[in-house]
């Protein structure tokens, strides 16, 4: 139960942890979002003759809902605009509006339909677990819009602070996250989600200091004063307000500095490092030309597919591709080829039910029971770089074995195109020397890899802790592939979400990565950070790390080195 703002006193200097996403520091009142509406399952069976006008209204306050959406994302742009464009199809779903209209036809008021039928679907969705459980809570939201509109009230949302405030919810759905102004909302935190969950991920193309998974964040009342540090997962509930207020200044002047970061990556010394960005078609490419990125460390190409019921062809996926090679041209572009299956079907590949499907047939592996699909894809990826005369770098996701990555080596070399693996499994990993035999490069998921060496859901709040990057054991692994590369002079990078920590990719550099690469707006901070720091500064801290026993003792570790350079 939340606390009344008597109980405020006995909470100050209080820190609550979580998990950091977005680093800066913010200061100020906090504020929590409106109450949800309200809805009474008891209500009595609606009489045949007025059900039609209950389906008129639910299909009514379906479709308004939908249109709003697609407004906003219409103004929105990157990630916010795709998650919005997602969200609006939600709404227009035809099993979801099938089974509301379902219940409204047996008698259901339109509100109570809209609600059972989100209830089967979130059910539906938990149990598919990974980043398909994380869209329950926009489910829900779709849900609490529509039966807000039914019902004439306001639309459930963030209220407009007076005075740049902190926002402290549960979760956040995507309308809500995208909406945020950052000159209003100078820190988020919530008791759920994980560093990968759709609040992050907008939170950081906003570049709002952003905090996840914070225990006994439900404690602390709106109107409290309260500090948020995104860079150490800190939440200080009514700190001493002149140290609050300093912290938070300095923060805005270390962000205005980073701003001014124009490249190329390098530490102060000199050490050269590959600062990329990670796309997923080309307008996030051509956004990302915007920034001092050097190129793209991560083409998701399976994003471009995911509402396909067929395969696209050879031509459509040469088109899409160039764009991206056309955006960076005569630069490095890493594009990774589909990583469908687990929490991302693709309709087309045919993917079996499966009991545990992030350990089922995802990424590389669909290529065993199918082959065509992966070689249509290298077919169309050729045919970009030609037109472009780009020669990308091509690599493939959830491989597990040296022999894997010589049948896909083989099948990129006969194509001229140069072929490296993505290392997201521990096994991958503890045998890297034996990839590279076969493969030019590496590029390591951090998202994955510390799921499955950690053996807990990236998407679980509960297990947030457990998939932090920071992790000795994670962080180990990297240490193993970055060391096999070196050893035979080929590249190793990072494309995962670690690589978007400032601190932690100077770890990286420290540990031999030679590339990191993030989303376009972590690019400035990462490239300022390292240029701030010598190479001997990050394999010392490197070397601390891997003494260390958890994550808040690595971050700790890392800091005093870095941070006092």
């Amino acid at each position: 139960m939340t606390r009344s703002a008597e109980d405020v006193q006995g909470l100050q200097g209080t820190t609550l942890h979580g998990t950091p996403v977005v680093p800066g520091v913010g200061y100020g009142r906090a504020i929590r979002p409106g109450v949800r509406p309200a809805l009474r399952v008891d209500q009595p069976e609606v009489p045949e003759a007025d059900r039609p006008d209950q389906l008129e209204k639910f299909r009514l306050a379906a479709t308004t809902v939908a249109q709003r959406l697609r407004e906003r994302a219409a103004n929105a742009s990157g990630a916010a605009a795709e998650v919005l464009s997602a969200n609006a199809a939600m709404a227009t779903d035809r099993a979801w509006l099938r089974s509301a209209e379902k219940s409204i036809k047996a008698g259901a008021e339109a509100g109570i339909g809209a609600a059972t039928a989100t209830d089967w679907f979130a059910g539906m969705l938990e149990k598919a677990g990974g980043l398909m459980a994380e869209r329950v809570t926009d489910l829900r939201d779709i849900r609490d819009r529509v039966i807000a509109e039914i019902a004439g009230l306001p639309e459930p949302g963030i209220p407009m602070p007076d005075e740049p405030s902190i926002l402290l919810a549960d979760d956040l759905a995507p309308a809500d996250t995208a909406g945020l102004d950052p000159t209003l909302i100078l820190g988020l935190a919530t008791s759920l989600g994980g560093p990968t969950s759709h609040t992050a991920i907008i939170a950081r193309q906003l570049g709002i200091p952003c905090v996840v998974a914070v225990g006994e964040l439900d404690d602390v009342p709106a109107g409290t004063a309260v500090l948020i540090d995104g860079t150490t997962g800190e939440i200080v509930v009514a700190p001493n307000e002149a140290a609050a207020t300093e912290r938070a200044q300095q923060s805005r002047a270390d962000a205005a500095r980073i701003a001014g970061w124009a490249g190329p990556g390098a530490t102060l010394d000199g050490r050269p490092v590959d600062i990329l960005a990670n796309v997923q078609d080309g307008a996030g490419a051509r956004a990302a030309r915007a920034t001092a990125a050097e190129g793209v460390g991560l083409f998701r190409t399976e994003l471009c597919f995911l509402d396909r019921a067929t395969e696209p062809t050879v031509a459509e996926q040469a088109d899409i591709y160039a764009e991206v090679l056309d955006a960076f041209a005569a630069k490095k572009v890493v594009v990774r080829t589909l990583d469908a299956g687990s929490d991302k079907p693709l309709k087309f590949a045919n993917h079996a039910a499966e009991a545990n499907p992030a350990l089922g047939v995802r990424g590389i592996r669909i290529a065993e029971r199918d082959s065509g699909i992966l070689d249509r894809q290298l077919d169309a990826i050729a045919a970009a770089a030609a037109r472009s005369g780009a020669e990308p770098w091509v690599m493939a996701p959830m491989i597990s074995t040296a022999a894997e990555a010589a049948s896909f080596a083989a099948k990129v070399r006969e194509r001229g195109l140069k072929p490296g693996v993505m290392i997201e499994v521990p096994a991958a990993a503890l045998l890297a020397d034996q990839v590279l035999a076969h493969v030019e490069f590496l590029s390591i998921g951090t998202n994955d890899l510390a799921q499955y060496t950690m053996a807990a859901d990236r998407m679980s709040a509960d297990l947030a802790a457990l998939t932090d990057p920071w992790q000795p054991a994670v962080v180990k692994l990297v240490a193993m592939a970055a060391t096999a590369g070196a050893a035979v002079g080929k590249p190793v990078g990072v494309c995962g979400e670690a690589a978007a920590d400032p601190l932690l990719a100077c770890v990286l550099v420290g540990l031999g990565i030679t590339s990191l690469s993030c989303a376009a707006a972590a690019v400035a901070a990462v490239g300022a950070k390292l240029a701030s720091v010598t190479f001997d500064d990050c394999v010392a801290a490197a070397a601390a790390v891997l003494a260390t026993a958890d994550p808040l003792a690595a971050r700790a570790a890392a800091g005093e080195i870095l941070n006092g350079s």
